[in-house]
């Protein structure tokens, strides 16, 4: 058993909560192991003012935790599961998936407006191309604005007024005990989650001995959850420059999966939804993205990448 097993971690308030909580419940099973922080610094932190979609997606959130981790500086990473791509690095494996949080948004506003009230020209903080379709598709005469940083950062930013509302992850604010004054929880399924929303991955190297240690935080059915919804971000080929999301549940025996992609306008909305066996969730996630992609998804990526590359291509020649 080793004796020291230490945690790599984004800085942020929630990313700290998420891997003091983790580094706790190690402590409780494993009382003889000692476990710290590194605070790791990722692109996703040091690019604030650009979206996402156009620097490379959300996997600048974990990739130098795991360059760490595979370099051996840590041994184990504590992630938000919508920030992790579909498809890991070659020997690291995520070791557990606990039990999941609330994984669905909230709405803050300025007066405790829903979703179908906010007025014409209401400038609403954004920078998931999931939350602007959703939004558009729901009340199209709402106006997105470019809106990152941590939770802290976005909701002081709505009360100076740079934007009039915002969406923000119920698991994060419930995390850090953060109850805002006015807000409004939006129904997951007509406003479902990011993929992995709510839920934490423990990554670690593929090494026996820390795999075992981190065994006991694992949650069976909150990972099959997430596996449906990774196969179908998987066979999507998405990312956060593709307006998708999906949410698993386990019931009476079954997992049962709710997905939809959508364009960034919110003009087109295509949802699904299918159930199968609890032995077979990435089945399950890679055939209801082919029902996606077969009923006008395939249509909608391909718009996207043609624009990802015409923007790339402009930038090119500037």
């Amino acid at each position: 058993m080793p004796s020291l097993l230490r945690i790599g971690t984004r800085g942020s308030a929630l990313a700290l909560w998420q891997a003091e909580w983790v580094k706790s419940r190690l402590t409780h099973f494993w009382p003889a192991v000692a476990v710290e922080l590194v605070i790791l610094k990722t692109s996703g932190d040091q690019i604030q003012d650009v979206s996402l979609a156009k620097i490379g997606g959300k996997g600048l959130f974990v990739k130098e935790i795991e360059e760490a981790l595979i370099a051996g500086t840590i041994d184990l990473a504590v992630h938000s599961m919508k920030d992790v791509p579909g498809e890991l690095p070659a020997g690291l494996t995520l070791s557990a998936i606990p039990e999941r949080e609330d994984s669905r948004d909230v709405l803050i506003t300025k007066h405790g407006e829903t979703l179908a009230e906010l007025p014409a020209g209401t400038r609403v903080g954004t920078s998931s191309l999931r939350r602007q379709a959703l939004l558009l598709a729901l009340n199209p005469g709402v106006r997105i604005e470019l809106l990152r940083g941590n939770v802290d950062t976005r909701l002081r930013k709505q009360r100076e007024g740079v934007v009039d509302a915002t969406v923000l992850a119920a698991a994060g604010l419930k995390r850090l005990g953060i109850v805002p004054e006015h807000s409004h929880m939006l129904d997951d399924e007509e406003f479902p989650p990011a993929i992995g929303q709510g839920a934490l991955g423990i990554e670690a190297r593929e090494d026996a001995d820390i795999l075992a240690l981190v065994r006991p935080l694992h949650h069976e059915e909150t990972a099959i959850a997430v596996r449906a919804e990774r196969a179908f971000l998987l066979r999507m080929g998405g990312s956060c420059r593709t307006p998708l999301a999906a949410k698993g549940m386990v019931s009476q025996g079954m997992v049962r999966l709710r997905a939809l992609v959508a364009s960034p306008d919110g003009r087109q909305v295509i949802r699904g939804a299918a159930s199968g066996p609890l032995t077979a969730p990435e089945q399950l996630g890679s055939a209801l993205a082919e029902q996606l992609l077969s009923r006008g998804g395939r249509e909608i990526l391909a718009e996207l990448d043609a624009g990802l590359t015409a923007g790339q291509a402009s930038r090119g020649t500037q």
